[in-house]
């Protein structure tokens, strides 16, 4: 960290959900000063910098090459948001120089993968953080607590469903939907945020017995629908369904099943049925993005994330999603394709959430 009163950090990358990580920087005037972007895409990068300019309040400019950004000692942490087959070289040279990272979701295209990029930051000593955002919102954070204070009961029963949609000119874009460039379809690119979420408040799955595979809907590589059977460490049993190809796309939605009450997730809401006739609403509505516009969310929780991030970063604490942590959703998401691919249950190799 540098000695200046106003964290500096730069943004590599100026896809789709660039502009989310802008407006979070910006919201955040007061902790932190965004020192430049770097993209591969010079017309994209140029007009990501010009928006930031605005948005900001001061000039945002350019960083010409990784190199130079690594080398800028008042660059205190930097947000990552290629694709994940552009992550492993600028991890390494992020790390190698001392910078902290958070990383957009996922962390990699394989669990081994993701893997070595974490060993790399905890080798270099450096923090990393995923944007797993869902994991902020207000109604998550008043679940875990009710979870973790025992107020619910035993969980017997997970349902997960991811009813999402994207046109197929989502799909046409170079890259995506590839296992080379995205690593997979619906489960590492949308339901990996539900299915992080998930596991932070239900524990790992012990094992998986799934199907995945691509519609008739679209033209693509990997797959755009997902069923699978769920067997918790708890002992709970579950399911998840997760889609790209159910038009015209909903919330996406986690319920719970304890003891005493079943907890649901969805939209931002947490709507508590207890088993005593009760019934308690909390949090607000919100887009997820679930339909045909991907982008169709408030950057707020990843104003959260950031947040979060860059108080970790000055307390020198772990953020709310370390590298560490988010293997375990990779973990699952591999052991889902594997018992497609084998036609058989799989055990889910859970990573250790320590070195």
């Amino acid at each position: 960290m540098s000695g200046q009163s106003k964290q500096r950090v730069a943004i590599i990358g100026a896809g789709m959900v660039a502009r989310a990580h802008v407006l979070s920087v910006a919201d955040l005037g007061e902790e932190l000063e965004l020192a430049g972007i770097l993209g591969r895409d010079p017309d994209r990068a140029a007009a990501l910098a010009n928006d930031a300019t605005e948005q900001c309040g001061y000039p945002v400019g350019l960083i010409a090459d990784l190199t130079m950004l690594c080398r800028d000692e008042t660059i205190d942490w930097v947000i990552v948001l290629t694709p994940p087959n552009a992550r492993r070289e600028i991890v390494t040279a992020l790390a190698s120089a001392g910078k902290s990272i958070l990383l957009e979701k996922p962390i990699e295209r394989s669990l081994g993968a993701a893997s070595d990029i974490v060993e790399t930051c905890e080798s270099a000593g450096v923090t990393l953080g995923v944007v797993f955002q869902h994991r902020v919102r207000a109604a998550s954070r008043d679940l875990a607590a009710l979870i973790a204070d025992g107020s619910l009961g035993n969980l017997g029963i997970v349902e997960a469903v991811v009813p999402w949609w994207r046109e197929q000119c989502y799909y046409d874009e170079p890259g995506r939907g590839t296992y080379a460039r995205d690593g997979g379809g619906v489960l590492i690119s949308q339901a990996i945020h539900t299915l992080d979420l998930m596991l932070s408040l239900t524990g790992p799955v012990h094992e998986v017995q799934a199907m995945a595979n691509t519609s008739a809907f679209h033209a693509m590589e990997a797959e755009d629908y997902v069923t699978a059977g769920l067997r918790f460490a708890n002992g709970a049993v579950g399911s998840l369904i997760a889609s790209t190809a159910s038009f015209p796309g909903d919330a996406e939605s986690i319920a719970l099943h304890f003891d005493k009450c079943v907890a649901t997730l969805s939209s931002g809401v947490l709507q508590l049925d207890w088993r005593d006739g009760r019934r308690e609403t909390r949090g607000a509505v919100a887009g997820t993005g679930g339909g045909a516009d991907p982008m169709a969310f408030t950057h707020e929780w990843h104003r959260d994330i950031i947040s979060d991030f860059a108080q970790a970063q000055a307390r020198d604490a772990a953020p709310v999603v370390s590298g560490r942590a988010a293997l375990q959703v990779h973990a699952l998401i591999d052991a889902i394709i594997a018992s497609s691919t084998q036609k058989c249950a799989v055990t889910v190799q859970i990573p250790e959430l320590s070195t």
